[in-house]
C-alpha cells in the first residue's frame, strides 16, 4: 500500500472509529502509518498510537482498546522485534490504556546491575503518565487490575526519557482535557503525539468530571504550537499525531487553537452578560464551525461541547 493510500485509510479510520468502542474487534483493522524518524502512528480504533522504534526496543504512546491487542502487537513486530521497553499513557480514558496490560505483559522492563538477570522477562514494560493519570485509574470502581495501571509516574512540569538514542519530553499540561494530560515530544524525530487536547475532527473535548478546562486546553493547543516548526511554505516540518483522527502539522493545529480561541472568547463574552446556559446555546455561538467540527450524534455532540465550555468558562473565567 502507498504512503497515500495509508494515510486515506488510517484517517477516515480515525474518523469513524473515534465515537465508541467497537463491539467486534475481529472486524477492525491496525493500520501502520510512517511519520519520520523512526516513529510511526498506529489507527485501530480507540485513541491513535504513537510507535517509536530503533536498537533500545520499542516505545508506545497509549494503548487502544484491550480487544485490540494481540493486533497491535502484530503490527509493531511489522516495525521491530526488539521488546517494547515503555508505554506512555497521555491520560486516563480507557480508549487510550485498556490495552496497557497486554502490551505491558509483551514487553519487559529496563534494569540494571544485580538485578538485571532476576527482573528482566519476569516484569512488562514500564507504564509512564502523570500522577494524576495513575490516581484517576486506581480511584476507579471497580477497580482496574494493578497491570494495568501506571508504575512511572512524575508530578513535575515536565518527564525526560531518552531511548534509541533520542530525547524525549512528556510535557504535563495542567486541566486540559483532563488534569493529567501529557504531550510527547519525540526531539530528534520531530513528532508531537498529543493526546487527546488535539483531535481535529471535532470540537474540543473537556472531561470536567476528570478535572479538564477549556482554558488549559487553548493553552495546551498554544504550547503545541510552540513547539512544532513548520517547513517551507508552511506544510511539513514537526508531525502531530492527535489522540484522534489524521496525521497533521502546525497549521492544523493553529486552524484548530484559533477557532477554539474564538469560540472561547465568544462564549466568555455571552457568560460576562449574565447569560444562562439556555441562552447561550440559542445563541449559537459554534455556528460558523458546525460544518467542520460540529455532531447532532456520538457522545460528544455540539450541544455536549457548549454545556462543558459554559460550565467550564463559567467557573474559571479567562482572566
Amino acid at each position: 500500500m502507498t504512503h497515500s493510500k495509508l494515510f486515506l485509510s488510517a484517517a477516515l479510520l480515525g474518523a469513524l472509529t473515534f465515537a465508541q468502542q467497537p463491539q467486534n474487534f475481529d472486524k477492525v483493522e491496525v493500520h501502520i502509518l510512517p511519520v519520520q524518524g523512526n516513529v510511526y502512528m498506529l489507527v485501530g480504533a480507540g485513541g491513535n498510537m504513537t510507535v517509536q522504534v530503533g536498537k533500545d526496543g520499542v516505545l508506545v504512546v497509549d494503548s487502544m482498546y484491550s480487544g485490540l491487542s494481540d493486533k497491535v502487537i502484530a503490527a509493531i513486530r511489522t516495525l521491530s522485534k526488539g521488546p517494547i521497553r515503555y508505554i506512555i499513557n497521555t491520560h486516563y480514558h480507557a480508549d487510550h490504556t485498556d490495552g496497557n496490560e497486554k502490551l505491558s505483559k509483551a514487553g519487559t522492563i529496563i534494569v540494571g546491575g544485580n538485578f538485571a538477570g532476576q527482573l528482566s522477562g519476569a516484569n512488562g514494560a514500564a507504564i509512564v503518565a502523570h500522577e494524576n493519570v495513575l490516581n484517576r485509574m486506581t480511584s476507579q470502581k471497580p477497580p482496574l487490575p494493578f497491570a494495568m495501571v501506571p508504575t512511572d509516574t512524575y508530578f513535575t512540569k515536565e518527564k525526560e526519557i531518552y531511548f534509541n538514542g533520542e530525547a524525549i519530553q512528556l510535557l504535563y499540561q495542567g486541566k486540559a482535557h483532563t488534569d493529567g494530560d501529557s504531550l510527547v515530544f519525540f526531539r530528534r524525530s520531530d513528532v508531537v503525539a498529543t493526546g487527546d487536547v488535539f483531535t481535529p475532527n471535532n470540537y474540543p473535548i473537556i472531561d470536567l468530571e476528570g478535572g479538564g478546562s477549556f482554558n488549559g486546553l487553548v493553552d495546551s493547543l498554544n504550547k503545541i504550537i510552540e513547539i512544532t516548526i513548520p517547513a517551507e511554505k508552511q506544510e511539513g516540518g514537526t508531525y502531530v499525531i492527535p489522540g484522534h483522527g489524521r496525521l497533521c502539522d502546525e497549521a492544523d493545529v493553529v486552524e484548530y487553537r484559533d477557532m477554539a480561541t474564538i469560540i472561547r472568547d465568544r462564549i466568555q463574552d455571552l457568560i460576562k452578560k449574565g447569560m444562562t446556559l439556555e441562552q447561550v446555546k440559542a445563541a449559537k455561538p459554534t455556528r460558523d464551525y458546525d460544518p467542520l467540527y460540529g455532531s447532532t450524534t456520538g457522545f460528544w455532540t455540539t450541544e455536549k461541547f457548549v454545556e462543558a465550555a459554559y460550565k467550564s468558562l463559567s467557573q474559571n473565567p479567562k482572566k
